[in-house]
């Protein structure tokens, strides 16, 4: 558990736990925080992938169906323990996703709320096309696949960082093109209410393709900022607030 799951602060009595999958190229060290930030209501768990931080000296995922194997095996037990939410950013949002459709199909198990932020709707032909896009071998065309695959951004000017930060987004783009969602799982999937956010100066996701896969409510949010607006303190404040509410009136 402790080597796929940062959880900053445990919540034996939290009502429900919201499980976060971070961006491409990033770890757990931004999202896990957001556990001190919750009422006791809500315990954070936030996934860590393997080739960063703890889990540097694992090779990286090959394919999502490992990704999600290895998560859906670990939180089992936790998931049906107790009522829970997912929250995915970017890259994220695709990995919760494959595993929220992964729970429903074999275990009949479903979030109480999905938080989708900063990604195509995963039966859009923006995803489509972003998935068919050839990924350079060297790290020179890295800037676009980050800004194609990740949005815009600012980007880290220490050189050991952008490299290391190059790496793990390239692996995890790699990852995301093995993600498979088939059309006959896409035929409105869930019955939980949906809730997608992004950046007012981000580029453009086709978003609205979130509607046809639940018979539950679909909100969209658009907040100040860019790829990563999610990390100014009044967009995070409002995301925990809001994200708070929806889950208590889901349980």
């Amino acid at each position: 558990m402790e080597k796929l799951v940062a959880c900053v602060q445990k919540k034996p009595d939290a009502l429900c736990r919201l499980i976060c999958f971070p961006w491409a190229g990033s770890g757990t060290s931004q999202l896990a925080q957001w556990g001190r930030l919750f009422d006791d209501s809500v315990e954070v768990f936030c996934i860590r992938l393997p080739g960063r931080e703890t889990r540097l000296e694992e090779p990286f995922a090959k394919d999502m169906t490992s990704v999600v194997n290895e998560i859906t095996s670990v939180l089992l037990k936790e998931l049906k323990e107790k009522p829970f939410a997912f929250f995915g950013h970017s890259f994220g949002t695709y990995m919760s996703f494959a595993v929220a459709l992964h729970l429903k199909k074999k275990y009949g198990l479903e979030p109480v709320h999905l938080f989708m932020s900063a990604a195509h709707s995963p039966n859009s032909a923006a995803y489509l096309a972003v998935q068919s896009i050839v990924l350079p071998d060297g790290h020179n065309d890295l800037l676009a696949i980050m800004e194609i695959l990740g949005g815009n951004f600012e980007l880290p000017l220490d050189k050991d960082l952008w490299r290391d930060t190059a790496l793990t987004f390239k692996e995890d783009a790699k990852l995301f093109q093995t993600c498979s969602f088939e059309k006959t799982e896409m035929n409105n999937p869930f019955s939980c209410d949906i809730t997608y956010f992004c950046g007012s100066d981000d580029k453009i996701y086709d978003a609205k393709g979130w509607q046809e896969l639940t018979s539950g409510d679909t909100s969209f949010y658009e907040l100040p900022g860019d790829h990563l607006y999610l990390l100014r303190p009044s967009n995070e404040s409002f995301l925990i607030k809001h994200m708070t509410r929806s889950i208590e009136n889901g349980l």
